[in-house]
């Protein structure tokens, strides 16, 4: 092993640093496998997992920030590990250690932000598409190209389907064609596109929107918005209304609805009376 092998190697698989100033309460997490395109090996999955169960019992984060180091966002799973060890056992704790990365993201309080440049294709493909928002260089590129190796894009074929029409999601899944930024968002798997230079003043934009408005109208949100997006009608409405009924005793909603009947801007930090 060379000595930038292993200083490679020494660093952490998954970075994490908290904003400060008017951004305090941001943290973002960067995939730090650059070489190998942030492929998510079992190591890297096994870190941002632990990343991700310790921001959401942190009541101080407020946004999280997924990127990646280097030329890309994610290649997908790491093949070459994949293909060392081919059962089925093992292929199937993969996959479930993969789902419970994208489930806590989706499970946790704190809205979970992408940005995406280079490429993002199979798995990471899938990691954009379970954030709650995304913003996308311009040069940007998604993909499942899991079909072109034989192996049809199952699991990130869950989360593209809840993003884009079904018709576009079996479109990319069947073809494993990339797609660029602007058709990206044009169907639905990101927000916002910009030049590079201008993708983190985008992201910037976005958290501060989230850090303006209170963290426990946003929590309960998230929660309730995927909750009643996988349940039928009338029970997603049931559901609605008892969040809503609950967040409107929050002392959040009571200020704001009391500032609002004042014409005046909402105080957080004032207690309800």
């Amino acid at each position: 092993m060379t000595s930038s092998e292993s200083m490679a190697a020494a660093e952490p698989l998954v970075l994490v640093s908290r904003a400060e100033g008017e951004l305090a309460g941001v943290v973002t997490l960067t995939l730090n496998r650059p070489r190998q395109f942030n492929a998510l090996s079992e190591a890297m999955l096994a870190a941002l997992q632990a990343a991700l169960d310790s921001i959401s019992h942190d009541d101080s984060a407020r946004v999280v920030v997924l990127a990646g180091a280097g030329p890309a966002f994610c290649a997908g799973h790491d093949l070459k590990e994949m293909r060392a060890e081919p059962s089925l056992d093992y292929y199937r704790t993969l996959f479930n250690q993969c789902t419970r990365v994208m489930l806590t993201m989706q499970r946790m309080p704190q809205p979970v932000i992408a940005r995406v440049h280079g490429i993002a294709t199979a798995a990471g493909c899938q990691l954009v598409a379970m954030c709650d928002l995304a913003v996308a260089a311009s040069a940007a590129r998604f993909a499942v190209s899991g079909i072109n190796v034989g192996l049809f894009c199952a699991t990130p074929g869950v989360a593209l389907s809840r993003n884009l029409t079904r018709k576009q999601a079996m479109e990319m899944l069947l073809t494993g064609e990339f797609i660029d930024a602007e058709t990206a968002r044009e169907r639905g798997l990101v927000n916002r596109v910009a030049p590079m230079e201008r993708v983190d003043a985008e992201v910037a934009a976005l958290c501060r929107a989230i850090l303006a408005k209170p963290a426990a109208a946003v929590a309960a949100g998230k929660g309730l918005f995927y909750r009643q997006a996988e349940t039928g009608i009338e029970a997603a409405y049931q559901m609605a209304g008892q969040t809503m009924a609950c967040n409107m005793m929050q002392a959040c909603a009571l200020e704001g609805v009391q500032a609002f009947i004042e014409k005046r801007p909402p105080d957080w930090a004032k207690p309800a009376g």
